[in-house]
């Protein structure tokens, strides 16, 4: 148990250091922008349109970008109801935090695990893209910690899980 406890002081010391910076003007303007693309709005518009406009091989990593977000919001549910995570604002001091942010559980970010579901097809059909993805779906997965609505464990799962999902439709579909 003792690790436990390690871990989880950890993970609030990381989240701290990320979230101090919440009242820097273009920190606040860069994070909730980026924060969207993981959003359920901008992914699915951003995956149809995809498929609508991709041809041939590309319409297939298309296609499975777009069943790695689907299927793997499945698992982010499931997690959030076996590991009912409060959210870091709820738990941690001086967290600061947007007006009416999220109140489901934390655990693992679904916006990260939409980021990292979506990415992971392009990257592994067309490498050269990883060095654009790659710090994108990053940039999310930091925002929800700067945002104060993630810990950094919840934003790694996301990614792991994220990941998993597209490589697994990718391999699939391919």
């Amino acid at each position: 148990m003792r690790w436990m406890e390690f871990f989880y002081a950890a993970d609030c010391r990381i989240f701290q250091l990320i979230n101090r910076h919440f009242d820097r003007k273009y920190l606040n303007l860069f994070f909730r922008t980026i924060t969207n693309l993981g959003g359920v709005y901008f992914s699915i518009a951003t995956a149809l349109i995809l498929i609508a406009f991709s041809t041939n091989e590309m319409k297939v990593t298309a296609f499975s970008s777009t069943l790695a977000l689907s299927i793997s919001h499945i698992p982010v549910q499931l997690c959030k109801l076996a590991f009912p995570r409060k959210r870091p604002y709820l738990l941690i001091s001086n967290t600061r935090f947007p007006e009416n942010p999220l109140t489901d559980h934390s655990f693992p970010s679904g916006h990260t695990t939409a980021i990292f579901s979506m990415v992971l097809p392009f990257i592994i059909f067309a490498p050269f893209l990883s060095f654009a993805l790659i710090p994108l779906a990053i940039g999310v997965g930091i925002s929800r910690i700067y945002l104060g609505l993630h810990y950094p464990s919840d934003v790694l799962a996301g990614a792991v899980l994220g990941s998993c999902m597209g490589l697994s439709c990718f391999s699939w579909l391919a």
